[in-house]
């Protein structure tokens, strides 16, 4: 039996390793084999590839050298991780995935949605998500979540237009692909955006229609 391949989404703050861990449990709860994963990374070459683009002393990374650099942790990481686990009839929740790319470097970084989706083709290997999570909030309430923390990275550290347009990529995204998008409010409590989150994924499960 095929598994199922479900991606959450969002921005810097909107709490995707969270939710992604309670999922992960919920699911282990009901005897549900799951695998949970990241991008970039997820692999021992992917996390390499990691502390390239989040390392904030590599200011010089120019948005195509970035954008090559997350496709190469993908193509990894279907490869090594997501396929093997979907052909093994596990669900594979990844944070994040193709839609970051669209959003961060197509939307952010302004490199355009075809020329993304192009460099994407041979990494996506046609593999593509079943349900994709998209968890909504600003920028401005993402940040202030993240103010205080020791996580901030290099993507953190762009200028607040980048993030606008990556945000606007999201909903965009989400409204061009409203079958496979789920848009939680996560400016809710953790406890309602994961219920909000179980109850969608029971019905992927059942077999409902996305």
């Amino acid at each position: 039996m095929q598994g199922k391949f479900i991606t959450f989404e969002g921005i810097e703050g909107s709490g995707k390793s969270t939710q992604v861990g309670r999922l992960g449990s919920k699911l282990k709860e009901e005897n549900i084999p799951v695998v949970a994963t990241r991008e970039p990374g997820g692999t021992r070459i992917g996390e390499f590839i990691r502390e390239i683009t989040h390392n904030r002393g590599n200011v010089e990374l120019t948005a195509v050298t970035e954008a090559y650099l997350m496709a190469a942790s993908r193509a990894q990481l279907v490869r090594e991780i997501i396929r093997p686990s979907l052909e093994e009839g596990k669900i594979v929740l990844c944070d994040r995935f193709i839609d970051s790319s669209l959003a961060y470097q197509g939307y952010g970084r302004n490199l355009g949605e075809e020329a993304i989706i192009e460099l994407n083709k041979l990494a996506l290997d046609a593999v593509f998500p079943d349900l994709t999570i998209f968890l909504d909030v600003p920028p401005k309430i993402g940040f202030a979540r993240r103010n205080g923390t020791d996580k901030i990275d290099r993507l953190d550290l762009q200028q607040e237009d980048f993030y606008e347009r990556t945000y606007e990529g999201y909903t965009r995204l989400a409204k061009e692909n409203e079958k496979r998008f789920f848009v939680v409010d996560a400016s809710f409590p953790i406890e309602i955006v994961s219920g909000k989150i179980w109850q969608r994924v029971q019905q992927l499960l059942k077999g409902g229609d996305l």
